[in-house]
């Protein structure tokens, strides 16, 4: 039960931060796209109530919401970052690109950390999950391949990630 009010409050709070249903200027509030809101997170938590991660005690909802809300800004924060690797790669007269796979080996324990750890990798640009096993070891494809060593592979590219997404879904 609780792991479906987690994901109703995780889904209503995405819907109003993407939609924002209150206009500043004129001082309305859009009532049917809140009540739209309502009903499309009621149907994802009776749906995908069972997917996330179980939840305990209230608090450890919040504490979950807290931690999710704080990646966005990380991940968009890298996704710029490695926006301004790519174009300085695409500009620069030598193409100074070294592509490969390399290994890598996430400390995540659930399926859906570890999902989340991939979808955020394939979304910073210059990176690209190829494959994930379920031992936490995966396999990026990368523009520039700095190391193949699985230790040093595994700071460059996961661990950034994996500190706040333990904290949403382990």
């Amino acid at each position: 039960m609780l792991r479906r009010v987690a994901t109703f409050l995780f889904a209503a709070a995405t819907w109003y931060l993407i939609t924002w249903p209150y206009d500043f200027a004129t001082g309305e509030f859009n009532i049917e796209i809140s009540a739209a809101g309502l009903v499309v997170a009621l149907i994802a938590s009776i749906i995908l109530g069972r997917v996330f991660a179980p939840v305990k005690h209230a608090h450890n909802i919040l504490y979950r919401l807290f931690w999710a809300v704080l990646y966005l800004p990380i991940l968009f924060f890298y996704i710029i970052i490695a926006n301004l690797d790519v174009l300085y790669r695409i500009i620069h007269p030598k193409r100074p690109i070294n592509p490969g796979i390399v290994k890598v080996k996430t400390s995540l324990k659930s399926a859906s950390a570890r999902t989340a750890l991939a979808n955020s990798i394939t979304l910073t640009p210059g990176t690209l999950t190829v494959d994930m096993k379920e031992n936490g070891v995966m396999y990026i494809h990368c523009i520039n391949v700095h190391t193949e060593d699985l230790k040093q592979a595994t700071q460059k590219i996961t661990v950034r990630f994996e500190k706040i997404l333990a904290k949403v879904f382990d």
